[in-house]
């Protein structure tokens, strides 16, 4: 089993107890997150220390209005390293930072282009933002991973050009019949499944810090609404992460 999207940097524990929990749990590959330089550095650090953590390096769109925003030259060398596996998180937040999306549509763009230039997939964060977020990604050929998959409004866009959609806790919420509806609607080669830790603990541990363990309930409840078997769902995510990650 895989955790597709874990800031395993932001986490209150140490990382060692927290992968030997997911190992215990039957996962093999922990993708960990990048939000900013130094969250990127510290995110290749936990990758070369455990070999089950690969991960992604970006600047969210949350730093867009900061000066965290000028230092994508920066993120070029970072993203040779040999456990990177994608550029992100990036993208839009219509939600948290309305008022900043010129700034960050600047910031995206520019990290898509790096992303290009360095044949890497990139991970996509997008929240009330999904019309311009389909805008943004139009022109990119590169492979695409929609992190946290919770606007259905982009699923059409979605579908139509073959991204990958990553589900995390919140589609095992009781009132998220929207999301449980575009999890069965997501092919099989392209379906993805993360915990977003420490955030969006599933529904069987809502209210505490989530963990990587914690992706095998958001894993049934997919599995569940799918008619699929945990097991064959898991295998198949596998796969899938390592068709675009590459590992």
């Amino acid at each position: 089993m895989i955790d597709t999207h874990a800031h395993l940097d932001a986490c209150e524990e140490p990382v060692a107890a927290l992968v030997a929990r997911a190992r215990d749990a039957g996962l093999t590959r922990i993708v960990t997150i990048g939000t900013g330089i130094d969250s990127c550095r510290r995110a290749l650090e936990l990758a070369e220390t455990h070999t089950e953590v690969v991960a992604a390096l970006g600047i969210d769109p949350h730093r867009a209005a900061t000066p965290e925003a000028r230092r994508v030259p920066e993120l070029r060398p970072l993203l040779a390293h040999p456990r990177v596996v994608a550029l992100g998180e990036i993208g839009l937040d219509g939600h948290h930072g309305a008022e900043t999306l010129v700034e960050q549509r600047r910031l995206f763009d520019e990290q898509l282009a790096l992303a290009a230039e360095c044949d890497l997939p990139v991970v996509i964060h997008s929240r009330d933002a999904a019309s311009e977020t389909a805008d943004a990604l139009a022109a990119f050929d590169g492979q695409i991973v929609l992190h946290c998959f919770s606007s259905p409004e982009l699923l059409g866009a979605a579908l139509e050009r073959g991204y990958y959609v990553s589900f995390a806790g919140n589609v095992t919420y009781p009132n998220a019949h929207a999301l449980r509806e575009a999890a069965v609607a997501v092919p099989a080669d392209r379906i993805l499944v993360e915990t977003d830790s420490p955030y969006l603990a599933p529904q069987p541990v809502r209210g505490r810090r989530n963990e990587p363990a914690n992706v095998v309930h958001t894993l049934a409840t997919l599995a569940e609404q799918r008619g699929e078997r945990p097991g064959d769902l898991g295998e198949r995510i596998v796969a899938n992460a390592a068709a675009v990650f590459g590992r």
